[in-house]
């Protein structure tokens, strides 16, 4: 945000601790309370034009020092002529005295410049972490075939940290320099991971400052296999989804314990990601969501969603959710079994194994049908489909091309017009469904249908153009 000269923000340098302007920012927060610091989260830009700022130094201090100890990443303070035309002296002492990065916002800044500008670098950061992930996944599963020291030095690279490959008599693969033997924090770490059930993993630090994260082979594994990577660093979130790619794939590789839910898991997630082979035949993506609470066991969720899809390509997602691969359908009164036990799930179009990421898409648009409706789906189970007409590829640009201008308007900023469309047309234009699933006021969800309106030139009262635009969306990746 400093760098941005549309915003024009100053650095107050008496206020910079080494390397605060690299600190993360969670979002950017406008407030002129007393105190917010109770309304806080952590690493948030916290804007605030003084309009409540005390006028005894004490007072700064104190409101200084609140927000300090709640973990913003900086605190943003706007001139505004008519209230603080020149930033207070007791502010800025206080803010160098208890280490807060001041930022100071002239004028012609608005405090929304401000948030738009985190949204769009929060968004940025995502795609790229997202890329980084895939790249990374990509990259472990080409070692996996090499064995299990290949696989541990590409994941050690990936992380850049040392990583060990642990099994009940020590250590099976090591790369990266790591520790042997292993450290006695380490050790504890592990028998922590080992005494645990379901999806699991544990961090510790080493007395030379060195951030260890530990998990097991697969995500639901029992199996005493673990995998232990460290490094002076901290571990963010998508180095956390690169360690649960190369876990995976060390427990197949190594064929690490005998826990067909891992395994299952592990193929699934694997085949949907666009890689493995199932052979030359059609396979069906079911997906589900718990609408009420449901067996308590990870294993146990996993050995009755198996038996009743009579397959073990089952994955479960946190929701809880599950995804999983089927040769034949599932009858429909097999999914209002399913309904009846706590699962509302639907079922894909058949596709060649090559084609199961499409099926993900369909999977999620029939979901939020499902869920609209209040009972499973199939799709096109009534024999109304219009798929087997229309070739893949002109499906995808007939896709491409009417969304084309909602992409363009959502690349630009945080409108969601995509999402907003997909989730309204799901709800059958109901605005108050609409809103509490995409967690927005219901004017929100009228403002941007408008924009969508605009956007694409059509009304969105015609039953024509919404059937038109919810193939569309189906059809687009």
């Amino acid at each position: 945000m400093v760098g941005n000269p549309e915003l024009a923000l100053d650095p107050v340098v008496e206020t910079l601790r080494p390397d605060a302007l690299d600190a993360p920012v969670r979002w950017a927060h406008v407030s002129e309370l007393r105190d917010p610091a109770p309304y806080l989260l952590g690493a948030e830009l916290l804007l605030t034009a003084g309009v409540n700022l005390p006028a005894e130094s004490a007072e700064v201090d104190r409101y200084v020092r609140r927000l300090a100890d709640s973990g913003i990443s900086a605190l943003g303070f706007g001139l505004t002529p008519g209230t603080h035309e020149t930033l207070p002296p007791p502010l800025r002492s206080a803010c160098a005295r208890h280490g807060l990065p001041l930022l100071i916002v002239p004028p012609r800044t608005p405090f929304l410049a401000i948030s738009r500008a985190v949204s769009v670098a929060l968004a940025e950061a995502g795609q790229r972490e997202q890329r980084r992930i895939a790249a990374a996944r990509e990259a472990l599963t080409r070692a996996a075939g090499d064995g299990l020291g290949e696989l541990a030095s590409a994941l050690a690279g990936r992380l850049r940290a040392w990583v060990a490959l642990v099994g009940v008599g020590g250590v099976l693969a090591a790369d990266h320099g790591a520790p042997s033997p292993l450290p006695p924090e380490v050790g504890e770490l592990l028998a922590t991971l080992r005494s645990g059930r379901g999806i699991r993993s544990a961090t510790t630090e080493l007395a030379d400052g060195t951030h260890v994260v530990g998990q097991p082979v697969y995500p639901q594994a029992t199996a005493s296999h673990l995998v232990v990577v460290g490094r002076a660093a901290r571990f963010d979130g998508a180095d956390r989804a690169i360690l649960s790619v190369g876990a995976a794939l060390l427990g197949l590789a190594g064929r690490a314990g005998s826990d067909a839910a891992g395994l299952g898991a592990t193929a699934t997630a694997l085949l949907l990601g666009g890689t493995g082979v199932l052979g030359e035949d059609e396979r069906r993506l079911v997906a589900g969501i718990a609408y009420r609470r449901g067996p308590n066991e990870v294993a146990a969720r996993y050995d009755w969603l198996r038996a009743r899809l009579d397959t073990p390509l089952v994955r479960l997602l946190p929701g809880p959710r599950f995804t999983a691969i089927v040769r034949e359908a599932p009858e429909i009164e097999d999914l209002d079994r399913l309904r009846a036990d706590g699962w509302l799930a639907v079922v894909s179009s058949p596709v060649p194994p090559e084609r199961l990421p499409e099926a993900a898409t369909e999977v999620d648009l029939l979901l939020r049908r499902a869920a609209a409706l209040e009972r499973p789906v199939v799709a096109e189970a009534s024999g109304l489909g219009l798929d087997a007409l229309i070739a893949p590829g002109a499906a995808a640009g007939f896709a491409a091309k009417a969304l084309a201008p909602l992409r363009e308007l959502d690349g630009k900023g945080d409108r969601a017009l995509v999402e907003t469309l997909r989730t309204w047309l799901a709800h059958h234009g109901g605005w108050d469904r609409t809103a509490a699933e995409l967690g927005v006021h219901r004017n929100s969800v009228r403002h941007r249908i408008g924009q969508i309106e605009r956007a694409l030139g059509v009304d969105l009262a015609d039953p024509e153009i919404r059937m038109r635009l919810w193939f569309a969306l189906r059809w687009g990746s």
